[in-house]
C-alpha cells in the first residue's frame, strides 16, 4: 500500500520551493508566518544578515490574556496588528510576504489583513 505524505511534509516542500525565489533584503525584509493548532507566530527577517528584526506571536502577554483559544482567526488578526506596529516602530514599512507554504486563506489571510491595517505594505 502506498502511503500518502502528511500535510506538513507537503507544506514544507512548497515552502522550500517558494524560498528559492523570495529573499528578504534590508529595504524589504521577509515577513514569515507559522501557524500551529494552538498558536500563531510571525517574524520579519533580513535574509542578507540572517537576523530577525521583529517578532510577534499569540503567546505575547498583550494577546494571550485576552483570548481563551489562541489558534483562531481573530487572534491571527491581532498578531498581525501587533507585528505591524512593532515593524513601523523599527522603521520597516515595506515587506515581502512569505506564507510559509500555507494557503492564503483563514488565519493567514486574517494575519495579513491585520498587518496591512497597522500600516505594513506588501
Amino acid at each position: 500500500m502506498i502511503k500518502k505524505p502528511g500535510k506538513n511534509v507537503a507544506r514544507l516542500r512548497k515552502h522550500a520551493r517558494v524560498r528559492k525565489k523570495i529573499k528578504g533584503t534590508t529595504e524589504r525584509p521577509r515577513l514569515n508566518v507559522y501557524r500551529s493548532l494552538t498558536n500563531f507566530y510571525a517574524q520579519v527577517i533580513d535574509d542578507t544578515t540572517g537576523k530577525t528584526l521583529v517578532a510577534a506571536s499569540s503567546l505575547d502577554s498583550s494577546i494571550k490574556g485576552k483570548y481563551k483559544n489562541c489558534g483562531n482567526k481573530e487572534v491571527a488578526r491581532e498578531v498581525g496588528k501587533l507585528l505591524g506596529q512593532k515593524a513601523i516602530k523599527e522603521g520597516i514599512k515595506k515587506v515581502v510576504f512569505d506564507r510559509g507554504g500555507y494557503l492564503y486563506h483563514g488565519r493567514v489571510k486574517e494575519f495579513a489583513e491585520g498587518a496591512r491595517e497597522a500600516g505594513l505594505e506588501f
